[in-house]
């Protein structure tokens, strides 16, 4: 199926699903395999397993639960990083947003995870 860019049908196309595991963010100069990378100025942001965290010794603040939105969005769609993220915030959630090339993804706190879901699967209608 090719990349959905309108916003409506990628509304109702969500399909919501949780990524198994607890993760975190952590900054580090280490060289370790990770579920996103990000290379900032002040240093490289790595999200990691929560145990592959821990084993490492690394330090992090949150805990986080992983929300993949299966639909195939488009890299140039406008709108569903707002739309979803409106969403959870009106409800207290925070929200860190990955895109990826076929799929977005969600970090929200993990004690949050099923709230996020129900509201996500909602806004799905």
């Amino acid at each position: 199926m090719p990349a959905i860019a309108d916003l409506d049908l990628l509304l109702r196309s969500l399909s919501p699903a949780v990524r198994d595991g607890d993760y975190v963010f952590v900054c580090t100069d280490r060289d370790l395999p990770a579920e996103a990378r990000i290379t900032e100025s002040e240093g490289t942001t790595l999200v990691l397993p929560r145990a592959v965290a821990d084993a490492e010794g690394l330090a992090y603040d949150a805990v986080f639960g992983w929300i993949t939105l299966e639909v195939h969005s488009s890299l140039e769609a406008v709108g569903l990083t707002a739309a979803v993220s409106t969403t959870l915030a009106q409800a207290g959630i925070s929200c860190n947003m990955l895109a990826g090339y076929f799929h977005d993804h969600l970090l929200v706190p993990v004690d949050r995870l099923d709230d996020a879901l129900s509201l996500l699967r909602r806004l799905a209608g």
